[in-house]
């Protein structure tokens, strides 16, 4: 049974697409998974996790890592935290699958992306996202993230959408905050930034919390950012948004995000830190030195002892 969350925020209100450890002959870590689960959950402030996507390295994961991978999750911290399990893929068959090997280890929901590279028309977009809702019993989050899709989910598809019973919520990677207003007045859809650097701004046209990525190493001032504004101390939720641009652009925009979390887990002496299964490549040592001090100014403690030899 899922943990107990809210109506208007069904999968909680903060949420990281955690990284997949690797161990270092390439095989995942599933201990050290749990261990950095445990470590999001409990020190962290996490109110869920999304296993198995696109920052976990889901490309590269076979059907059976991502089971095994879920199953340690959840028997980690599935019993205090909403474990999404990401299932979508390009082909609809093979999500259909993946949805249902989720719900059978023990998710309590799925994150549904859009297919990517073959560019489905939006007539595509809703039977595959239909065909993934009724596949299992579990509640859907879509993932519109049309920079790697390809396509985005349309307005009006959206709002198509939002009637299957199952399909409750959207991780917006699109940025369109006026079209999303829309569809939340017009329906019960629940919003989640899925872009760390427009967070701020999604709580503001009324979305529940955030799937975000520099939530493994700034989970608990994410969480307090979302409490300040529900609270109305928006000058509050401003500053902590204010103090968190170096983390957001160290970790968002200068280089790819599993590569640049691992590396900062690496910084900070975390589980999870290890390597990345090609193509993707392990972050240089040049960017390890800015991204210490970028965590640094953002007001994260990076041990000595981590820093790089080139840093010193």
């Amino acid at each position: 049974m899922a943990p107990s969350t809210s109506t208007d925020a069904p999968f909680g209100r903060m949420l990281t697409a955690m990284v997949t450890p690797f161990l270092p002959d390439g095989g995942v870590d599933y201990d050290g998974a749990a261990r950095l689960a445990t470590h999001l959950v409990d020190e962290r402030r996490h109110d869920g996790l999304v296993v198995n996507g696109t920052t976990g390295e889901s490309p590269t994961t076979s059907d059976d890592e991502k089971s095994t991978l879920l199953r340690a999750v959840i028997e980690a911290v599935g019993d205090r935290a909403v474990i999404v399990a990401g299932a979508g893929t390009n082909h609809t068959e093979h999500t259909l699958k993946l949805a249902r090997q989720a719900e059978a280890a023990g998710a309590h929901g799925l994150l549904v992306v859009t297919p990517y590279y073959n560019k489905p028309p939006q007539e595509g977009l809703l039977r595959h996202f239909t065909a993934v809702a009724d596949a299992t019993g579990l509640p859907n989050m879509l993932y519109d993230i049309p920079g790697r899709a390809g396509v985005p989910i349309q307005n009006d598809t959206l709002m198509k959408l939002a009637e299957h019973p199952r399909i409750i919520a959207v991780k917006d990677a699109k940025g369109d905050l006026f079209g999303a207003s829309r569809v939340m007045a017009e329906t019960d859809l629940v919003w989640y930034s899925g872009d760390d650097v427009l967070n701020l701004p999604w709580l503001s046209v009324g979305a529940a919390g955030f799937v975000s990525v520099v939530g493994h190493v700034v989970g608990t001032e994410l969480h307090e950012m979302i409490d300040a504004y529900r609270a109305g101390e928006h000058g509050r939720a401003l500053e902590i948004h204010r103090r968190l641009l170096p983390v957001v652009t160290a970790i968002m925009t200068r280089t790819q995000g599993a590569i640049a979390v691992k590396a900062a887990l690496n910084l900070l002496g975390l589980p999870g830190g290890g390597p990345l299964r090609a193509p993707l490549v392990e972050a240089t040592a040049e960017f390890a030195v800015h991204l210490r001090e970028d965590l640094t100014i953002g007001g994260v403690k990076v041990p000595e002892a981590t820093i790089p030899e080139v840093a010193r």
